[in-house]
């Protein structure tokens, strides 16, 4: 069986439901087709083919005909993904040991060709200048790979953020010089996350919520402070609710409500 469909979150129940029977469908008239998707994330998204991250990209444009080829060609994108791993494992190796990752809630969706041949490229780079980073010294630190900037950079969350077309002296230079920072950074970030889901349950738990959560543009900052306050208040009317910290006020279709991080009592 499939593990999970994710959907745009903001997509209503009917679009929702619309692609879950479509997916449904075609699993009762083609049962083979769908064999090779099993243990894997299925997301409806505005194309087809398998994610960056090694998700089953289903487009809701698409008909049935083009989901069932692409579960057939399921085991070639296998390949392809261990490929990927290898290459990350190769970068890595050339970059003292700093771990390639990829933040779907801060990148593009990416298919899994384009992101193996930003890496292919990136890595070719890397080869032809061989820097001298000390085997292993960068262990822990992480950096994703991004083909819109043109500058490198700390994220405040820990992680580089790395032009695809970086010169190679400047990558050094900037790496080296910040890897302290870096590591500062990552330990920061895991001790906020910590403080937040102790203040997501709490809140949960004082308002009777069905659930709470943030859109992945709300810092883990941001939702300590939002939660700070509402504990302070005294709010029955969102018993049961669905509630999310956003940036504006707005009512999902589904029924979720979205207040602001910085609301206002």
């Amino acid at each position: 069986s499939v593990e999970l469909v994710n959907c745009e979150r903001s997509w209503g129940i009917a679009h929702r439901c619309s692609q879950l029977h479509s997916l449904s469908r075609l699993a009762q008239q083609s049962p083979e087709a769908l064999r090779n998707a099993k243990g894997r994330t299925v997301i409806f998204t505005d194309r087809s083919g398998m994610s960056a991250t090694g998700h089953v990209m289903l487009g809701t444009m698409d008909v049935h005909h083009h989901w069932a080829k692409i579960f057939e060609q399921l085991p070639s994108y296998c390949k392809l993904q261990r490929k990927l791993l290898l290459l990350e494992d190769r970068i890595s190796h050339l970059l003292g040991g700093i771990q390639i990752t990829y933040v779907e809630e801060l990148q593009p969706l990416l298919t899994l060709e384009e992101y193996f041949s930003t890496l292919d490229a990136f890595c070719n780079r890397v080869l032809n200048c061989r820097l001298p980073f000390h085997p292993r010294s960068l262990r822990g630190l992480k950096m994703i790979l991004e083909s819109d900037r043109y500058a490198p950079s700390l994220h405040e969350l820990g992680h580089f953020s790395i032009p695809t077309i970086c010169d190679p002296a400047t990558l050094q230079w900037f790496i080296i010089t910040k890897a302290q920072q870096a590591r500062e950074n990552l330990k920061r970030k895991e001790e906020l996350t910590a403080v937040e889901k102790e203040l997501i349950d709490a809140s949960t738990k004082k308002f009777s919520l069905k659930r709470l959560y943030k859109e992945p543009s709300v810092s883990s900052v941001q939702m300590i402070d939002c939660c700070n306050r509402l504990l302070k208040e005294s709010l029955p009317y969102l018993q049961g609710m669905h509630l999310c910290i956003s940036h504006f006020y707005s009512v999902l279709q589904d029924g979720d409500l979205c207040i602001p991080w910085k609301w206002k009592s």
